[in-house]
C-alpha cells in the first residue's frame, strides 16, 4: 500500500484520494461556477482569458484541445476568434468532471455553438492520439491535478511538432503590497462568498489554498521545460495574481 500523499489545499491527503476530493469540489459548484468567477474577480477573469486566446493566436484549421475546459470559456473564445478570421478550428474540451462538462454542453447549446467536441477524461491520461494537436490550452485547471508532471508530459505527447502549449493559472503575486491584500481577500472573503452564492464555503477555501500550494512562476516554467517543451515564456497578469506560461513542442 502506497504512503504517498498529495496536496489538497493546505492539507496533505493520501494520493489516491485527491482526485475524488477535487471532483467533489467541482461537482458541488458546477452550477454556479461561472457566476462565482465573475463575482470573485469582478469580471477580470474575462480579460485574462481574452489575453490568453489573443496570445495563442489560433488559426483556421487548427486542432485544439482545451484541458480542464469545464464550462467552455476558453474554447468558445477560440472558436469565435477563428470564425472571425474566416475559418473553423477543430476544438476538443476534455474535463475530468462530468458535472462541469454538463454545464459546458448546456452553455454551448444556449449559444448555438455546435463545433466543439466534449470529452470526460483525465489530464494525466488524455484520450487523445499522439502528436495530433496544434495547440494545448489549460486555464485554472493544472493546479488541481494530482501529478502536474504527468499532465505536462501528456501535453507534450498530444502536441504535434511545432505545437503550442499555453497555460493560464493563478500564480505568485509580484506587485509590492498587493500580496497581503490578495491573501486577505482570497482566504477570508472568497469562502464567505462561496457559501452565500454556491452554498459551499469549503470548496472556495480549497481553491484559495490550492493557489498557495501551486509552484511560483519560475519553478513552474522549469517543470514545463523538464517535460520536454521548449521556448518557455511567462507573462504576469494583474501583478502576478495570474500568469500565462507558453511553450512549444520542438
Amino acid at each position: 500500500m502506497s504512503n504517498a500523499t498529495a496536496s489538497f489545499g493546505y492539507r496533505d491527503v493520501p494520493e489516491a484520494e485527491k482526485e475524488g476530493l477535487v471532483r467533489e469540489v467541482f461537482s458541488s459548484v458546477a452550477g454556479k461556477y461561472d457566476l462565482m468567477n465573475d463575482l470573485m474577480s469582478a469580471g477580470v477573469h474575462r480579460l485574462w482569458k481574452d489575453a490568453m486566446v489573443e496570445w495563442l493566436n489560433p488559426r483556421p484549421g487548427w486542432n485544439v484541445i482545451d484541458v480542464a475546459g469545464g464550462t467552455g470559456d476558453i474554447a468558445f473564445r477560440i472558436a469565435e476568434l477563428v470564425r472571425a478570421r474566416g475559418g473553423e478550428a477543430s476544438i476538443i474540451i476534455c474535463d475530468i468532471n462530468p458535472d462541469m462538462v454538463g454545464e459546458g454542453v448546456r452553455r454551448a447549446e444556449a449559444k448555438g455553438e455546435h463545433s466543439i467536441r466534449w470529452l470526460t477524461g483525465d489530464a494525466q491520461a488524455l484520450p487523445i492520439p499522439d502528436a495530433s494537436m496544434d495547440a494545448y490550452t489549460i486555464a485554472f485547471g493544472i493546479r488541481n491535478v494530482t501529478h502536474i508532471e504527468k499532465a505536462l508530459n501528456e501535453a507534450r505527447r498530444v502536441l504535434k511538432p511545432g505545437g503550442r502549449f499555453l497555460c493560464l493559472e493563478f500564480s505568485r503575486v509580484a506587485a509590492p503590497g498587493l500580496d497581503a491584500l490578495y491573501d486577505a481577500y482570497s482566504l477570508n472573503v472568497l469562502p464567505r462568498l462561496g457559501q452565500m452564492v454556491a452554498g459551499d464555503a469549503d470548496a472556495y477555501r480549497y481553491l484559495a489554498e490550492s493557489i498557495r500550494r501551486f509552484p511560483p512562476q519560475a519553478k513552474f516554467a522549469k517543470m514545463i521545460e523538464k517535460a520536454g517543451l521548449a521556448q518557455v515564456k511567462v507573462r504576469n497578469l494583474t501583478g502576478g495574481v495570474a500568469a500565462m506560461h507558453s511553450a512549444w513542442k520542438i
